[in-house]
């Protein structure tokens, strides 16, 4: 059985969100296409608290795109986003949510970061989407989502890991290029984990 992941298609992360993904809206027509062709889809949300850690406004004298240390932990801070219940935590208004069989939350411990659909970012805690998988026999996973060099990459590094055939949809994931390569490295590094990259045109 193979399963599409959409990766955090949030209005915090798509034009005049909090953290606005460059193009970000862009995927989510992508995101629709694809649907029908997946025995199972599942997105992930951010889901965090309003005093979450990865956010600058809770570090005095630290600004977005620094990087602090939050309990031995390296953490880049990012403007606030996908605070719990709120507008920009909703998916992307245009997302067709009809086929999505199951929302994961990631992103819920105030002490840290989660990138990945799977764990937090030292591995600490895992999010219930790997047994949920395996529990529905998927064996095969298909990504995309925002953002490419963030949430898609750690999610795809990780299903890897687990022991899943893993494909990025290319030209349905954008990136935030926080620093310039950032986009093109993580491609890379995608690629080097045995991930095959894919476009939405070959499915047809």
């Amino acid at each position: 059985m193979k399963a599409l992941i959409l990766v955090d298609l949030q209005n915090d992360f798509c034009r005049g969100g909090r953290l606005e993904v460059p193009d970000g809206d862009a995927v989510i027509s992508v995101a629709n296409r694809l649907q029908p062709f997946f025995d199972l889809v599942v997105a992930t949300k951010d889901w965090h608290p309003a005093d979450h850690m990865s956010f600058a406004s809770n570090h005095q004298e630290h600004a977005v795109g620094d990087s602090v240390m939050v309990h031995g932990i390296q953490q880049i801070l990012w403007p606030d986003h996908c605070v719990q219940e709120t507008r920009g935590s909703d998916f992307h208004p245009l997302l067709d949510v009809r086929r999505v069989n199951q929302i994961i939350y990631k992103g819920i411990d105030k002490t840290i970061d989660s990138y990945s659909a799977f764990f937090d970012n030292e591995h600490r805690r895992e999010t219930h989407l790997n047994a949920y998988l395996k529990k529905e026999g998927v064996k095969e996973l298909y990504i995309m989502g925002l953002a490419t060099d963030y949430c898609v990459k750690y999610s795809c590094r990780d299903a890897v890991q687990l022991g899943f055939v893993v494909h990025l949809i290319e030209d349905g994931c954008r990136g935030v290029e926080l620093k310039s390569g950032d986009i093109a490295t993580a491609m890379m590094e995608i690629k080097a984990e045995g991930v095959r990259i894919i476009r939405s045109d070959d499915f047809t």
